[in-house]
């Protein structure tokens, strides 16, 4: 791989985490108060980048007798064969301790493994150290997340990303951020934003202001401030605020990768393609920057931007990341050895879709610079505390009392909520 380079990322994601003045910003915990800590998975068997190799171990970990199993499920304090587990949300899983447990996977569902890495996971609270089924309870069609990223000094990317899988939350390095819905109820119901902000902005702007057009605001706009608390600045000036919302909406397209028509695409000639095949079992990954080329073991695609290899999330580069996690050995006789035997075609799909977006993304940089740049007079926290807005009150801090259906508990009994 002649000219193949790994030097650490320079310029343009780097560029996208501008701080906040902190004293004209307001914290993201008063804009959207109520938040979910990240999943915490206690084992990583149960998540995959395709559902057959979760069927797969499952059937394996079922199978085996009682000791083989108790090795399989690699426990924790939290879960072991015999600890008592309800239904999640929404999902048909067993309520048998997992020593008893049989019959056939519950169904994968999508979830965001990590940034811009969709994957499956088996939604059995069984397997799940901490599961958080306040969030399954809102999940639907409906519903997006923003998911902030972990802090690590000097490091570049994102404050925030958006989703509308049930995402994980795990950032790739740095302190664990927080999930936050934007709705508290399913349908789309209850925005999760403190009372009355939406009127506020509304007669700030002389338009209406919805739930939606915050989330597309803060997404295009949010940063670190000084005290390392994600903020979000608010502009007075009515063409200002609707610049950054045009300008969400469109990192939000991108994130949400879309389907059909609205997948996202390079201009011709820009496109990457697999310029020679990917072997079986790629030895590793590396980037010519002179070439525009990544480089997969001895497979080659291209072109592929400086800007979409270059682009980290909490100073880890994307690409990387991904590519490790579909390719770093697992120990032999685990479940998480239960995998593809050689590189699927799928992933490459993925992959292409991935620098496209990754470029994308970076192509928006320029614009929320210029925007921050010229915010000019803002909304300040001083200003929501005048109007009543702030301090938010303690229960929208908590999770609504959720409960559309009824959810099965240890052994078959149901939850009363």
């Amino acid at each position: 791989m002649p000219g193949v380079t790994n030097d650490r990322p320079v310029g343009t994601a780097t560029a996208a985490d501008i701080a906040a003045d902190d004293a004209e910003t307001v914290a993201l915990p008063d804009l959207m108060p109520w938040s979910v800590a990240p999943l915490r998975l206690g084992r990583g068997w149960p998540v995959a980048p395709d559902a057959a190799s979760l069927k797969a171990r499952w059937e394996a970990f079922v199978g085996g007798d009682p000791e083989r199993r108790a090795t399989l499920l690699e426990p924790t304090r939290a879960r072991t064969l015999h600890t008592a587990a309800a239904q999640l949300p929404g999902v048909r899983a067993g309520t048998e301790p997992l020593a008893h447990a049989s019959g056939p996977c519950p169904e994968p569902v999508r979830v965001l493994h990590g940034p811009f890495d969709e994957q499956w996971l088996i939604p059995d609270q069984r397997l799940i150290d901490a599961a958080r089924p306040e969030l399954w309870r809102v999940a639907d069609e409906r519903q997006l997340y923003l998911v902030e990223q972990g802090y690590v000094p000097g490091a570049g990317g994102p404050a925030v990303l958006a989703c509308a899988v049930l995402p994980e939350g795990r950032s790739p390095a740095g302190r664990p951020g927080r999930i936050r819905p934007l709705y508290r109820r399913p349908g789309a119901t209850e925005p999760n934003l403190a009372p009355g902000l939406l009127q506020h902005l509304s007669g700030t702007y002389d338009q209406e202001v919805v739930a939606a057009d915050v989330f597309a605001w803060i997404l295009a706009m949010a940063a670190r401030g000084a005290d390392r608390t994600c903020r979000v600045p608010l502009p007075v000036d009515p063409d200002v605020w609707l610049r950054g919302v045009e300008l969400g909406r469109r990192v939000l397209r991108l994130e949400r990768r879309g389907a059909g028509a609205d997948r996202p695409r390079l201009p011709g000639g820009r496109r990457p393609y697999v310029r020679a095949p990917l072997p079986d079992r790629p030895d590793g990954l590396g980037y010519d920057r002179d070439e525009e080329t990544l480089w997969i073991g001895a497979g080659r695609i291209a072109p592929v931007p400086a800007a979409a290899w270059d682009f980290q999330v909490s100073g880890v580069r994307v690409l990387e990341q991904w590519f490790a996690r579909r390719t770093a050995p697992a120990e032999p006789g685990s479940l998480a050895a239960v995998r593809p035997k050689s590189w699927p075609q799928p992933w490459t799909s993925e992959l292409l879709e991935l620098i496209t977006v990754l470029a994308l993304l970076a192509e928006l940089l320029p614009l929320r610079e210029e925007l921050t740049a010229g915010i000019g007079d803002r909304v300040t926290p001083g200003e929501l505390t005048r109007a009543r807005i702030l301090p938010v009150p303690d229960r929208c801090r908590r999770p609504a009392s959720v409960l559309d259906h009824r959810e099965e508990g240890p052994g078959g009994q149901f939850a009363i909520l």
